[in-house]
């Protein structure tokens, strides 16, 4: 049995290009930047950025490119896949991989307003209110140690 499955939550690092194939489908480029925290041998902490290339197809990806911009938050599942292209100006051989999405779902606003660009109507304004009224949920900036795990 064989998996090609991508899960990624990430920040978009440049604004969404949209394009339209010969067959008139809408195709919506990004890249995404994730990182991760952790401690080294010595306890100091280390941080490590990735960078993602996506790719969205048809109706989500007019949307993606409708409210989303750089900065904002976004889950993208799909599968990976390599391309290869022959260069035109010096001839060899180029290779892209990247994520081709089949869901995407966007993040929180920094402020916990609505998605990033999504118009806000007079009509979600209460349930905003509401929503500041919440408490959050704090995180430790510790990280947690695999023994203190209980199974």
């Amino acid at each position: 049995m064989y998996l090609n499955k991508a899960i990624v939550i990430g920040n978009l690092t440049r604004d969404p290009e949209i394009r339209s194939l010969p067959s008139g489908i809408k195709i919506c480029s990004f890249s995404l930047a994730t990182n991760r925290v952790w401690k080294d041998k010595n306890g100091a902490r280390q941080e490590n950025t990735d960078y993602h290339n996506v790719v969205v197809f048809g109706r989500q990806a007019e949307t993606v490119a409708q409210y989303m911009k750089k900065g904002s938050s976004m889950l993208v599942e799909g599968r990976m896949q390599t391309r290869s292209w022959d260069d035109k100006t010096s001839g060899e051989k180029k290779y892209r991989t990247e994520i081709v999405a089949d869901r995407t779902q966007f993040g929180p606003k920094g402020n916990g307003g609505p998605a990033s660009g999504a118009p806000a109507s007079s009509a979600s304004a209460p349930k905003e209110n509401k929503s500041e009224e919440l408490d959050s949920i704090e995180y430790p900036e510790e990280d947690i140690n695999p023994e203190d795990i209980p199974f």
